[in-house]
């Protein structure tokens, strides 16, 4: 089906498990750690600069927020992880919370969108959400965001280290993407439609 991502808007922040969203609509769920520029990602697809919450000091995404696109799917954004500096209670909390929607949501989930920063060696965090994906049994494309902030020569092998460290295989999405510039918008929106239709 067609998908316009440019008609999107906020529709609910779950903080616990009750109030997450069950209404049968495709859900593409975005995971990363908290400076990966999630949110920046999110903006760009939607064409927006402040739809998904933007902010100067990671970790801002505390709860699972639903964004309604087209009247036909949801974008979800899930909380970052690994950087934020908060209590151990808060990203205990973070952590349950995800765990749950994954438990719980695992035939909601259309796509997975793991976004993982290009410049650096996915962490153990983005291994442990790489297997969610994997374990819930959807589609994951992952998105090696900051394009931008390489240069030509770096791309290649930077994409080889991510490929090699969450062990993708040819079957596997990898995207580079910049949120700055719109490099890999066009690829990830195509993927996201497909997804639907499929």
């Amino acid at each position: 089906m067609p998908l316009n991502f440019n008609k999107a808007e906020f529709v609910r922040s779950a903080g616990e498990p009750k109030d997450f969203l069950r209404d049968g609509l495709p859900q593409f769920a975005f995971a990363g750690r908290s400076n990966v520029g999630k949110s920046s990602v999110i903006n760009r697809l939607v064409g927006r600069k402040n739809l998904a919450y933007v902010g100067a000091s990671p970790g801002k995404t505390t709860h699972i927020n639903y964004f309604l696109i087209d009247q036909k799917a949801y974008l979800v954004d899930l909380p970052g992880y690994g950087y934020a500096k908060v209590s151990r209670s808060e990203k205990e909390r973070w952590a349950r919370l995800m765990e749950t929607y994954f438990q719980r949501e695992a035939d909601a989930i259309t796509t997975g969108v793991l976004i993982v920063d290009i410049r650096h060696k996915p962490t153990a965090n983005d291994l442990v959400m790489h297997d969610w994906f994997r374990q819930t049994g959807c589609p994951e494309i992952v998105v090696a965001n900051k394009l931008d902030k390489l240069k030509k020569s770096q791309v290649e092998p930077a994409l080889e280290l991510i490929q090699e460290t969450l062990e993708l295989t040819e079957r596997d999405i990898l995207i580079p993407f910049s949120a700055e510039k719109g490099s890999g918008k066009d690829e990830l929106l195509r993927l996201l439609v497909d997804a639907c239709r499929g």
